[in-house]
């Protein structure tokens, strides 16, 4: 794991948007798999305001989504269509039925990730190390294949789906984003491998300064 530390969180968005940016310029097609929550969603602002890229070479993926319907609040392609598909016409939107009920939608939704590997995951964390929706101590983390039903999520709603472990380890590049002190504590358990956030060893972290914390009382700020 790789880690980053920026100022606050406008930098983070900035650090982020240029990744993303820079990806789908050097590839002649771009795999790219958004993150839901509020973290990468002034990431997307700024993306979606970068007519000059190659947006028709890009097929957007979501690392995870909650099962329910496409235009619900608390949809992660919603949050995504709002703040940037609708604006810069991607070539292709894999989005998650989570209307369907996990099962269905993962299964669903599993084929289009399994064609190859995807190049860029965006991901986030949670407070007690979660990351897409592969939560502490949930069968979902022993899933085999590339995409896994979630069911008794500890925070609502309880069924979702989320890419695996597996489909993590195998993507080219994953970049994850911490802002706020209340992911301190997650982010220094995720460095140590205690919790799903943790898993993924070629992750590349981007922090700001006041979720990295434990990593500089740990020595490991870069």
């Amino acid at each position: 794991m790789k880690f980053t530390v920026v100022r606050d969180a406008d930098e983070l968005a900035r650090r982020a948007a240029s990744i993303v940016a820079e990806t789908v310029l050097a590839l002649p097609s771009t795999r790219l798999a958004l993150a839901g929550g509020s973290t990468p969603l002034a990431c997307y602002r700024l993306l979606a305001k970068r007519r000059d890229l190659p947006w028709g070479r890009v097929s957007v993926f979501f690392s995870d989504e909650r099962c329910v319907p496409a235009e619900h609040a608390d949809s992660n392609y919603r949050a995504a269509l709002d703040v940037l598909l609708r604006h810069v016409d991607p070539g292709a939107v894999h989005r998650i039925a989570g209307e369907l009920g996990a099962e269905a939608a993962a299964a669903l939704y599993a084929p289009a990730v399994a064609a190859a590997p995807l190049d860029l995951v965006l991901l986030g964390i949670g407070p007690d190390g979660h990351t897409a929706s592969l939560f502490p101590g949930n069968a979902a983390l022993d899933a085999a294949g590339y995409v896994a039903a979630v069911h008794d999520a500890p925070k609502p709603p309880p069924d979702r789906v989320t890419l695996t472990v597996r489909a993590l380890r195998q993507a080219r590049r994953v970049v994850l984003l911490a802002a706020g002190s209340e992911k301190a504590d997650a982010v220094g358990r995720a460095r140590a491998g205690e919790v799903p956030a943790g898993l993924i060893a070629h992750t590349e972290w981007i922090l700001s300064e006041d979720a990295a914390t434990k990593l500089q009382e740990q020595g490991a700020r870069t």
